[in-house]
């Protein structure tokens, strides 16, 4: 057996203007640890596959500068996409260069790389068990994680039949919910969708030529020609165009502090903060504040009497905004001149 690891690290991170932007996006910055994200990506995931066994989609802008991030990958294994087409494309590419490189046996773990995990230890024995589950029953496996609270900003797997102990069928994916059913499903037992996949290179191209029209054909007519694939697929997800028509997905439970770092918000649930819940980068100097996210990289930033703000200082350019409204920065950004948005 072979495994390798495919790790997702396309898109600009828009939802982290003005310190991400499309050469610097968020994955590249160090908005968890003293590192980048996905250096804490790759870190995390080098126990159970070398450089060797390693692949990066991402977009064309960023392959230098992940190439500089790590001199041992090969060139060659980091992919740019030409164009983003949904994770469905972009999987099945990196399975059929898996399958090219090392055979259909080969196992593929795949991942996002603008994650938190607070127990690696705890994340790699999941993957491995999922690894040994793909393997023996040839399952499209995805590892949910199990909620720590009722998030309507994530999916959600409903377990089905067991198959093995702690090994479930998915009785079915769960779109984004409201708050009042999220809260109902975590009770039932269901867990985040969190994007961990881990299946053979074979199953999983099986199932796209199957199962998946968006993706097979282009799959089949430019198997040599990057452009000319992502030029002729259709944009879909994964889990919309291959999870959810396939009858061999599984599902066992992770418990290892999982968290997406998908906004400024998510910075108070995965970073430090102080007593009163204030997460600061810089010189900060929180007084009779509460919660809030504060990120500096020019000036020494003072809060007063004030709670769950955002401010972001870079480059002489402040965002002051709520905590709620950070969620989602796409309306503000596209009400700003471009000079604005866009100074590197």
């Amino acid at each position: 057996m072979s495994t390798w690891v495919v790790i997702l690290a396309g898109g600009v991170g828009s939802r982290f203007w003005p310190l991400s932007t499309p050469t610097r996006p968020k994955q590249l910055l160090p908005l968890v640890t003293d590192r980048p994200l996905l250096v804490d990506a790759v870190e995390r995931l080098r126990p159970l596959a070398d450089p060797a066994r390693m692949l990066i989609l991402t977009n064309a802008l960023l392959v230098d500068a992940i190439a500089g991030l790590f001199p041992e990958l090969p060139r060659s294994h980091i992919i740019a996409e030409p164009r983003p087409r949904g994770t469905a494309a972009a999987l099945a590419w990196a399975a059929q260069e898996i399958t090219r490189r090392d055979g259909p046996a080969a196992v593929m773990i795949s991942v996002h790389a603008d994650w938190a995990v607070a127990d690696p230890e705890a994340f790699r024995r999941a993957l491995t068990k999922a690894v040994g589950v793909a393997e023996n029953h040839h399952a499209l496996v995805t590892v949910g994680v199990v909620p720590t609270r009722p998030d309507p900003g994530f999916g959600y797997i409903q377990p089905g039949t067991e198959v093995a102990t702690g090994i479930r069928r998915v009785a079915r994916f769960i779109e984004k919910p409201d708050r009042e059913r999220a809260a109902q499903m975590v009770k039932a037992g269901d867990l985040w969708n969190s994007g961990i996949f881990v299946w053979r290179t074979g199953d999983f191209l099986d199932d796209i030529r199957r199962l998946t029209p968006e993706i097979a054909p282009a799959l089949h007519v430019y198997a040599d020609d990057l452009r000319g694939f992502f030029n002729a697929v259709t944009p879909i997800s994964v889990d919309v165009g291959v999870l959810e028509r396939s009858q061999r997905v599984m599902v066992l439970a992770g418990d290892f502090g999982w968290d997406d770092v998908g906004a400024w918000a998510a910075l108070r649930r995965v970073r430090t903060h102080d007593a009163l819940g204030n997460v600061g980068h810089g010189e900060i100097y929180p007084v009779a504040a509460r919660d809030n996210v504060v990120h500096s990289e020019d000036i020494p930033v003072v809060l007063y009497g004030v709670s769950d703000l955002v401010i972001v200082v870079r480059d002489g350019l402040v965002l002051v905004t709520t905590t709620e409204r950070s969620l989602d920065l796409k309306d503000l950004i596209d009400a700003l001149p471009p000079e604005v948005v866009e100074r590197e």
